[in-house]
């Protein structure tokens, strides 16, 4: 079992910055993949970042590229995600997730490739 807890959300202006945390804890013994899923009220849960166990392979929803930046400290079984340039579309229920392994195995972009989640964090980006 992997439990992860995401922190950092909040209410931030549209052109402003935040960092979201995902802390791990569990069985961090193994090594797994890291990714942030965001849900809007009405909308699925679409995919914004994953990043392998080294960290050397990211991978980016079109939404986000060139705004965000997806990170790890495995030393310290945390996850980031750093967001500048907020748009008011951004606003959204930001989810950590999980899996085993250290390479990709199907399409992380796909939620359903992933094992483990967070309890979310709330994402406010007023214009």
């Amino acid at each position: 079992q992997v439990q992860l807890v995401e922190s950092g959300g909040g209410l931030v202006q549209a052109g402003g910055s935040l960092r979201l945390s995902c802390a791990a804890s569990g069985r961090t013994f193994t090594r797994y993949l890291m990714g942030w899923f965001r849900q809007a009220p009405g909308k699925e849960r679409e995919f914004v970042a994953a990043i392998n166990w080294s960290g050397d392979n990211t991978y980016y929803a079109e939404s986000v590229k060139g705004r965000s930046t997806i990170s790890r400290d495995n030393a310290k079984n945390t996850a980031y995600l750093q967001m500048n340039s907020l748009k008011p579309e951004d606003t959204a229920v930001y989810y950590c997730a999980a899996r085993y392994g250290t390479s990709w195995y199907g399409d992380p972009t796909s939620r359903y490739e992933w094992h483990y989640w967070g309890q979310g964090t709330q994402v406010t980006v007023s214009s």
